[in-house]
Order: C-alpha cells, then sequence, then structure tokens
C-alpha cells in the first residue's frame, strides 16, 4: 500500500462510521474482559495505520504492534508510537509467553494459513493471557469487495470458534458486530452478488467503505453501530455483519 492510500486509510479510520464502531465495540469487549486486573505486555498483530494503538496504549504496561506493510509501521510512527516491526502475523518475531494480550482486528480474514497465526498467538501469549479477534461473518456475504480488500474467507461463528479452540485457547466471548445495519448491509451485497452474476453489475476497485455519503448517514450510521458497544459489555450479540472474540489462555492448556 503506498503512502497515499495509507493516509485516505488513516481518514477513514478517523471519520467512518464503521471503523468508529468496530473501535467502540473492541474496546468494550476488551473492557468487559479484563476484570479489572491490570494487563502487562499487549501486542496489535496488524496494526494497519495505528487506528487502535492509542486505545491500546494505556491497557497495558508496554504495547507494541507489527503489520506486513512497511508503510504501514511508519505511518503508526509518524503517530507517535514506537515499538512497532515489519513482520508477518503467522510468524511472529518475539519469543514465547511474552505478552499478556494479542490483537487481531480484522486481520485473520487476509490470512492463507488462519490456524498457523492462531498457533503463533498461542504460542507468545502468557498463561492467563488473552486474544482479541475481530473478522467479517457470513460466507454467503463475501463478493467483490472482499475480493478488493484481499480478504481469503468471511467467517461462520463455528468457524471462528474451532481455529481459535484448535490453538489451544479457551473461548470466552463470541459476539456479533454491526448488528443493527446488518438488515440493510446484506440485502444490498446480495443483490449487488446477484447482479455482477448476470453480468450486469459494474466491477469495482474500491471497497464499499470507499463510498461517499452525507454527514449525517455517517452519523447515524455510527451512532447505531455505537449503541452495541454498550450492549457487549453485558451480553454477546447473536449475529452481525462481524464478529469479535476473546480467548484466553489457561496454564493446562499451554502446548
Amino acid at each position: 500500500m503506498d503512502a497515499l492510500a495509507s493516509r485516505q486509510l488513516a481518514e477513514l479510520e478517523a471519520h467512518h462510521w464503521w471503523f468508529r464502531g468496530r473501535h467502540a465495540l473492541c474496546m468494550a469487549l476488551e473492557e468487559a474482559t479484563r476484570n479489572g486486573q491490570p494487563t502487562g505486555r499487549v501486542l496489535d498483530a496488524g496494526a494497519g495505520v495505528g487506528g487502535f494503538l492509542d486505545s491500546l496504549s494505556p491497557v497495558g504496561t508496554q504495547l507494541h504492534y507489527l503489520d506486513a506493510s512497511a508503510t504501514h509501521v511508519q505511518a503508526c510512527r509518524m503517530r507517535g508510537h514506537e515499538g512497532g516491526v515489519q513482520a508477518d502475523s503467522q510468524r511472529l518475531p518475539f519469543a514465547a509467553e511474552a505478552f499478556d494480550l494479542v490483537c487481531l482486528f480484522d486481520v485473520l480474514e487476509h490470512l492463507d494459513d488462519d490456524g498457523a497465526a492462531m498457533l503463533e498467538v498461542q504460542r507468545v501469549l502468557r498463561p492467563g493471557g488473552r486474544v482479541l479477534i475481530h473478522v467479517p461473518a457470513h460466507p454467503i456475504l463475501f463478493a467483490q469487495n472482499d475480493q478488493v480488500s484481499g480478504h481469503r474467507r468471511r467467517y461462520t461463528r463455528r468457524r471462528l470458534r474451532r481455529v481459535v479452540e484448535e490453538a489451544g485457547l479457551d473461548v470466552q466471548r463470541l459476539s456479533g458486530s454491526d448488528l443493527l445495519l446488518l438488515p440493510l448491509i446484506a440485502p444490498a451485497i446480495l443483490t449487488l452478488k446477484v447482479l455482477e452474476g448476470l453480468g450486469l453489475g459494474r466491477r469495482k476497485t474500491h471497497t464499499n467503505l470507499s463510498w461517499t455519503m452525507p454527514t449525517w448517514v455517517n452519523g447515524l450510521c455510527g451512532w447505531l453501530y455505537g449503541l452495541e458497544a454498550k450492549w457487549v459489555k453485558r451480553f454477546d450479540l447473536p449475529t452481525g455483519h462481524s464478529l469479535a472474540l476473546v480467548a484466553r489462555l489457561s496454564p493446562k492448556d499451554r502446548r
């Protein structure tokens, strides 16, 4: 990704309703599963341009991050965050039992081998440590937008739970994300898929997040998505356009 694209992504993360809603929900889930206990070392694996780093900094005593893109790592440093490295999330350049919290915000769907990535997460987690994951949901919604974004898959609840548990982690929370807007998003995506299948849809080289919308629409969508952050502090949502999961490594599961 070039510097211009990184700047555009940073602007989207600051203002677009989906990024703001995802951020609020994930940080609410992190707080709800911390149980009031202090967190030590935190890793944002696949940090992108650093949209979560400011919020993750006060969560633990040390914050580390990585991304496969050198441009992304530089963008994070320009935001004032040192300690980042360019690396593959499937081969984490850290010692075993190095972290108390590992975050994978919309990372797993980009990887050829999500199981290998989760085994790496398990390796670098300390006993009792947590992993916080956010991924796109519902394989039936896999469309041209996912292809442009570099997604390998969308997840069912069963598949996400399985890949996490097969790595030796105990799932604590598994919630839908972006539930309230799913009744609008799903029909729109399925209609576009039908049109593209009939050769009537025009293929795009940009993602749905690039669509411009009136400020009031962006604000309303952000407010609706933001409501879910309050709910996940108390209970899991049954479904959503995405999924959010928290799992722990118990001492007996160390491999």
